[in-house]
């Protein structure tokens, strides 16, 4: 049997909750724990998960081109998660390296609600009404005016796997007028649930909540910029649980500032962890989370599942499921 070396990169849930998933690795080889600097040099990465052939991965660091040149025989980075923006594809294919991800249906109900959970508390000033409580401050209650969801326009960038998720909870479950973009949209599931088709600068002029689902590639960076800030509706709300790069950060504070966004719920920031120094974090109108969109019993047991299950079948020398490489 070949000898295998499995490492958990950057990921603080992988076995933690299921600790099963890590005794079934444990049967197969060596498993050792890693935590590095999100940014570390691909190079450095490489040497430091020297012998490792199996990585088990999280959101960061990346896995580019300079650490496959410089990595010893790899044969499996299966990601704790549906993207894979951090991983060269390429570089991966060359060097005869599997990626493999957890399939989109995993993650779709507990990242959408979260979506619409912090852009409720965010809404609803939910955790600055608890923190009066907490202060003994109750008299404060008519300080927390908040808005209602229900009837109102929402717009969804972003309708592929969660973002049409997120739009069908807004749609049933609040009555809304939705508004979606995205060049790949499924016209028939929009036309099932009565939902608009339209471009994005419609959307930008018109919604009165933003939700951001969109993958992150070249045509979707920063798509949330100056030009785009200026278009919308004054007092918009925006969620997020996409990807930071979604939006120009420096743009999105000074349309917080001009009263253009009346808030701004991110679970994702250019920077993690972020810490209350950052001008996000400490912006009354934000409300920021620490990546926890999937962090729902079912979706980690889902996710830490598939993981296992790709090392297990590539010890089997069985098909794995959902390869992007």
């Amino acid at each position: 049997m070949k000898n295998y070396k499995i490492a958990i990169v950057n990921s603080s849930s992988f076995g933690k909750y299921f600790p099963e998933h890590l005794q079934r690795l444990e049967e197969i080889g060596e498993v050792k724990t890693f935590t590095f600097d999100n940014n570390i040099d691909g190079k450095e990465l490489a040497h430091a998960l020297k012998g490792f052939n199996i990585i088990i991965a999280s959101v960061r660091p990346f896995f580019y081109k300079d650490f496959f040149d410089n990595k010893d025989e790899l044969l499996l980075i299966s990601r704790h998660g549906i993207g894979y923006n951090n991983v060269d594809i390429a570089a991966a294919k060359n060097h005869q390296t599997i990626v493999s991800i957890v399939p989109p249906l995993v993650e779709r109900d507990a990242v959408a609600e979260n979506a619409v959970a912090n852009l409720l508390a965010l809404v609803r000033r939910t955790t600055e009404s608890q923190a009066a409580v907490k202060a003994n401050q109750w008299s404060k209650r008519a300080n927390f005016l908040g808005m209602n969801i229900t009837g109102k326009t929402i717009g969804v960038i972003g309708c592929g796997n969660i973002g049409s998720r997120v739009a069908e909870i807004f749609k049933h479950g609040f009555n809304a007028r939705l508004l979606v973009t995205d060049p790949k949209i499924d016209k028939n599931w929009a036309q099932k649930h009565n939902i608009e088709i339209v471009e994005l600068d419609y959307l930008l002029k018109h919604a009165d909540v933003i939700s951001l689902n969109a993958s992150l590639n070249d045509t979707s960076y920063n798509i949330l910029n100056e030009r785009e800030f200026s278009l919308m509706k004054k007092g918009v709300y925006i969620t997020n649980t996409a990807r930071a790069e979604l939006i120009n950060e420096a743009a999105l504070l000074r349309a917080l500032d001009k009263n253009i966004v009346a808030g701004h719920a991110t679970d994702v920031m250019y920077i993690e962890p972020s810490y209350n120094d950052h001008p996000l974090v400490q912006h009354p109108k934000v409300l920021v989370t620490p990546h926890t969109s999937a962090y729902a019993i079912e979706c980690l047991q889902g996710m830490g599942e598939k993981c296992v299950s790709d090392v297990e079948n590539l010890v089997k020398n069985v098909k794995l499921e959902s390869v992007v490489s």
